[in-house]
């Protein structure tokens, strides 16, 4: 039976947060360089960058770099001496926006189709695998049927999919929101999140619908429930987001993944790990734990429902009780118990979350350092577990990878041979004059040689075979055993595969003849890309060129549907159309509502 190697991704902020990820279970990373990425704020040095890959490859993880953004013409002599630096110091793929890259002077790197690039069709997709791009990360906004239907059509194409994290309400690589109300444009790595802004919904009449919601705001994603599904649809990848996230989030929720998808391959054979190492996590993972707005599966296979956050964009944390009693000073709950330290929170009367700090608990009764206006029968949740919290800071076990130690003799002195658990060997020799010991050595040998300390490796096993029963002193051992330990991270590193491929610019007809502002084309190269592709009319980024009356968010989510009155379910909406969302400033957004294609426009007014 042949495997599958599936992939978990987790998110860098930083070399600290990538080494993190690794060592509690990724098999890849994927993290920003200084420019070009959708994270303008997690940006990380080509030497930075240099000491994850080194350390990631002992492991046989791959580490992926963001240049995710689009790129003007004066930064593509920048771009194609970044990606030649990339490319040199090992680094695996770059995650890429702008088809200006196709037509770049730069190495053969392997080059990912980002999810800005709207990928959420089999034709698109199509199109990119016979262009050459070895892996599409998906829309998020694609159901199963929808990836398995891709799947189908570019069976050798690898296929990413986000598993859990913080969700865009517009289609990735078609919100232009920030850029028009703030000059901050989401393309270009500086995304203002104005979908997690508060805003009153009226009518054509000016009747106030809802007031002061966060109309935008969606859960957080955790597809967890649904990993075997998504494999069986041919995802290759599980990817977490969060290169913005704290590294206690990267530990917490790449160790929950990695033991979910291992005890998937121990029931599912035809399904492996990606990577190598032994992780040993010191605590017991939950999502419910770390940063969180509440969960859905966003339309993997639920559909809409349960998808929206409207009271806050913040952190809600896991649900604790219901308050029970209130005093002067504390208040009792029902429910699980709170700890010292924690932080908690609570939906007001006016629909509002509001957070406090617990100074203390003493039973179900919680003192909190200022106390806040809960009332009897509120529902409370806990955004900070400070025990949990303080395991996290403490729980930093190291990757190990395995090795089968052989320690024998040759005709000028001693040889220490490893197999690592990936099948690769590893060979050194030391010369010594060789003399019958006093006493057997063969445990002191064993012993010696197991003592890898602060290495990546664990002995798994240690032989020894000599031709007689020779003195070996401890230095020897010693000063073998270091060597061999630098061996083996050299040669895992310089022979770790990366498959150098180009991209196919051989004039494959793309999916359109026309691109609009949507086409995110900011730069001479990509207008060539797409021309010798069929394309027949390029309109500019909308960063270059502002469109008046435009769709600036282009989104599953509607809030029809949030408020029930679906065209498709038949019910109708008691409010005249067009509705209109109003910020806090009075700038209006009419909400245009394509119910064939099932998608929400937010336009400007």
């Amino acid at each position: 039976m042949q495997k599958r190697y599936i992939e978990l991704l987790a998110p860098a902020k930083n070399l600290s947060t990538g080494i993190t990820a690794i060592n509690h279970g990724a098999d890849a990373v994927y993290i920003g360089a200084a420019q070009f990425g959708a994270r303008q704020a997690a940006g990380n040095s080509v030497e930075d960058i240099a000491r994850l890959v080194d350390y990631a490859h002992i492991f046989g993880v791959k580490v992926y770099v963001t240049l995710n953004t689009i790129i003007r013409d004066e930064e593509i002599a920048d771009a194609e001496k970044l990606i030649t630096q990339l490319y040199e110091i090992g680094v695996d793929a770059l995650i890429v926006q702008d088809m200006a890259v196709a037509r770049m002077n730069i190495p053969p790197i392997p080059l990912h189709a980002s999810t800005q690039m709207d990928n959420c069709t089999v034709e698109k997709a199509k199109f990119l695998a016979e262009v050459g791009f070895p892996r599409v990360v998906l829309a998020r906004e694609l159901s199963l049927k929808q990836i398995a239907d891709i799947h189908k059509t570019a069976p050798e194409t690898e296929l990413e999919v986000f598993v859990h994290g913080a969700l865009c309400v517009s289609y990735s690589g078609r919100c232009y929101a920030s850029q028009h109300c703030f000059g901050r444009s989401a393309n270009r790595g500086a995304c203002a999140q104005f979908c997690r802004l508060p805003f009153d919904l009226v009518d054509a009449d000016n009747k106030i619908i809802v007031k002061d919601k966060h109309l935008l705001s969606l859960k957080d994603m955790n597809r967890s429930d649904y990993l075997e599904e998504m494999l069986d649809a041919g995802v290759t990848s599980l990817k977490i987001e969060g290169r913005l996230k704290d590294e206690s989030y990267v530990k917490n929720i790449t160790s929950y993944y990695r033991g979910k998808l291992d005890a998937l391959f121990a029931r599912r054979k035809e399904y492996a790990r990606a990577s190598f190492g032994s992780i040993a996590p010191q605590f017991v993972p939950s999502p419910e734990k770390s940063f969180s707005r509440g969960f859905t599966d966003y339309m993997l296979v639920c559909g809409k429902e349960n998808m929206t956050s409207f009271e806050s964009p913040k952190s809600k944390g896991e649900f604790m009780g219901h308050v029970k009693f209130v005093s002067r000073n504390f208040f009792t709950v029902t429910g699980k118990e709170f700890n010292n330290g924690d932080g908690a929170c609570f939906v007001d009367a006016n629909g509002k979350l509001n957070g406090f700090r617990i100074n203390r608990v003493e039973g179900n009764r919680v003192f909190p350092q200022s106390m806040p206006d809960v009332q009897s029968g509120d529902m409370l949740y806990r955004n900070y577990d400070c025990d949990f919290e303080r395991e996290l800071s403490r729980a930093d076990m190291p990757r190990r990878l395995a090795l089968d130690m052989l320690f024998g003799d040759n005709g000028q002195g001693f040889t220490l041979s490893a197999t690592d658990e990936s099948g690769m060997r590893h060979c050194i020799e030391a010369p010594f004059e060789k003399n019958i010991a006093r006493s057997p050595q063969t445990d002191n040998i064993i012993t010696q040689l197991s003592k890898l300390g602060n290495t990546p490796f664990e002995a798994r096993t240690v032989k020894v075979e000599m031709s007689a029963d020779w003195f070996v002193p401890s230095s020897l051992l010693s000063d073998m055993r270091r060597r061999l330990c630098a061996a083996i991270e050299e040669n895992r590193r310089t022979k770790h595969l990366r498959k150098d491929m180009c991209l196919n610019d051989n004039g494959i007809k793309y999916p359109a003849e026309e691109l609009d502002y949507r086409g995110n084309v900011a730069n001479g190269l990509a207008r060539e890309f797409y021309l010798s592709h069929g394309v027949k009319s390029i309109e500019p980024a909308f960063e270059l060129k502002p469109v008046d009356n435009a769709a600036i968010m282009f989104c599953k989510h509607c809030i029809k549907f949030s408020m029930g009155w679906c065209s498709k379910s038949g019910e109708k909406s008691p409010f005249n159309e067009p509705f209109y969302l109003v910020s806090a400033d009075g700038r209006r957004f009419r909400l245009h509502f394509d119910c064939k294609e099932c998608i929400m426009e937010v336009r400007v007014s």
